[in-house]
């Protein structure tokens, strides 16, 4: 097998963290490169890690870099010729990293590649076989597979896909190095599908496999409904469409999103008795209409 380097990024999460390496130890000890960056979790568990890893790399941030800013990091380190990004998150099976790097080999056009994605609370459940293309005046599409019930029947398909997901994907070292690392003022969410339209601009593919999974324990780090959450998915939403479309597809999707995509949302979190959250949208579109799109201001305090 070529050499694999994985990347993780861990934030005040060293219980499954923990769990990943020993998942990677059981599977692949001592014949990949193990990358961990720590995004200046309020504990350092670097001795914890290694006593499951010894050979562990180890790269501790002095600040919250994000999800890119973390792996980007890790990116700059890493020795492999393909690039796992792994969330700290999940799980991997025995044989996952050798079926994705045949994949590679067998169609030399992919840039990006995802596994399936299976709930790790419910490994009935599927998450992720793929995304629909997306529909760039309203920035939506389908994650394909979702809440589905695995009965095998994406085993051993593959496919073009619109998005990878960043749980899991994997590239090649030398198209990263012409497609260039992920945008780190996106901090979390879209930073990945936005990644995906730097490798489509190579001419490469973004793909699925069902040959391989993962498990994955969704939202373990931000929460299925949080302050954190609203604002970077309103907000990237937005900045995604500003930093791939032009102008015209931008004032049109802008026209929308904030007549009736926010709206629709506020309403929501109303009726849900979500109040909390609401300032969280409005907050999340003054920052694109103040900032310009390739501005590293957050908008939001991270603890």
């Amino acid at each position: 097998m070529n050499s694999v380097s994985i990347i993780t990024v861990n934030f005040n999460q060293p219980k499954a963290t923990i769990e990943l390496l020993l998942s990677l130890n059981k599977s692949y000890k001592d014949e990949i490169e193990i990358i961990l960056v720590d995004n200046a979790s309020n504990v350092n568990h670097e001795a914890d890690f290694k006593k499951i890893i010894p050979n562990l790399v180890f790269i501790r941030s002095e600040s919250n870099l994000g999800f890119a800013g973390g792996n980007n990091l890790g990116i700059k380190a890493a020795k492999g010729n393909f690039i796992f990004l792994l969330n700290n998150d999940t799980e991997v099976p025995a044989g996952c990293l050798e079926t994705m790097v045949a994949e590679f080999e067998a169609q030399p056009n992919i840039g990006l590649l995802s596994p399936l994605i299976i709930y790790d609370d419910d490994k009935s459940m599927i998450q992720y076989a793929g995304y629909t293309p997306l529909n760039y005046l309203t920035a939506r599409n389908s994650q394909i597979g979702q809440f589905e019930k695995n009965k095998g029947q994406y085993d051993g398909l593959s496919y073009e896909t619109g998005f990878c997901h960043g749980a899991a994907v994997m590239c090649r070292r030398e198209d990263l190095l012409k497609a260039g690392l992920m945008e780190e003022n996106y901090f979390l969410y879209y930073e990945e599908l936005d990644w995906c339209e730097k490798f489509k601009r190579l001419g490469k593919t973004i793909n699925f496999t069902g040959k391989t999974f993962i498990y994955h324990k969704e939202s373990i780090s931000v929460g299925k409904e949080s302050d954190i959450k609203t604002y970077f998915l309103t907000r990237n939403r937005m900045l995604f469409i500003r930093k791939n479309t032009g102008l015209l597809n931008t004032i049109f999707f802008s026209l929308y999103y904030t007549l009736v995509a926010c709206p629709k949302m506020i309403f929501t979190y109303a009726k849900n008795g979500r109040t909390d959250l609401i300032k969280w949208v409005f907050k999340a579109l003054i920052w694109n209409f103040t900032h310009n799109k390739n501005s590293k201001s957050l908008g939001f305090k991270i603890n």
